[in-house]
């Protein structure tokens, strides 16, 4: 993540995810995997999102900005994709001034995903479609290894994993059970995350 520090802003450029990068091995109610995002998936996510929130370590109560606002950018490129934002957040400012930033997050749901056994026992999850709904910057531990700080190949990046559950039943619930287990599933991905970071 390239940090400027202006007088009361900071501007971020870097990568929140580099595709085809596989994360660390994660936990779900399936057992451990491992999981890549497949190249065009945020291409797709971000044609189709009416915005996407920038946010402080996931907290929908530390909004730092918005697309729809002005002050966040996201594109997917050949690397993967990449964040530009203004922040005048006072905290932020100081912690990027103190060097407590430690990368970038997204929080997603899984529209469309793929998985393989792993050789060594451990799954393999290709996302091939996702819904974005937002990117963090963060100032703990990241759990996620595929993105850029200061830009560089080798840098760490937590990824807020959005887990899968069994597709088996998910087809035999009602649609308006399955869209209030999607959104338990999706809260209980936020503190698994949040227990992770720490």
């Amino acid at each position: 993540m390239r940090v400027e520090i202006r007088n009361n802003s900071i501007n971020l450029d870097g990568y929140v995810n580099v595709v085809n990068r596989e994360s660390r091995v994660l936990p779900s109610v399936r057992g451990k995997f491992i999981e890549h995002i497949v190249p065009g998936a945020f291409k797709k996510a971000l044609e189709q999102a009416e915005d996407v929130k920038l946010l402080f370590n996931h907290s929908e109560h530390r909004q730092l900005g918005s697309i729809k606002q002005g002050n966040l950018t996201l594109n997917e490129d050949v690397i993967g994709l990449r964040a530009k934002c203004t922040v005048d957040d006072a905290e932020i400012i100081d912690k990027a001034k103190r060097n407590e930033l430690r990368g970038w997050s997204f929080g997603f749901r899984v529209l469309k995903d793929e998985w393989n056994d792993g050789e060594d026992g451990i799954q393999r999850r290709a996302i091939k479609e996702l819904q974005l709904n937002e990117v963090s910057i963060l100032d703990r531990t990241p759990a996620y290894y595929a993105t850029s700080i200061e830009e560089r190949a080798d840098a760490e990046e937590l990824v807020y994993e959005s887990r899968g559950f069994d597709e088996i039943t998910v087809e035999i619930i009602e649609t308006e059970e399955k869209r209030d287990i999607q959104e338990d599933e999706y809260q209980y991905n936020l503190n698994l995350i949040k227990l992770l970071e720490v």
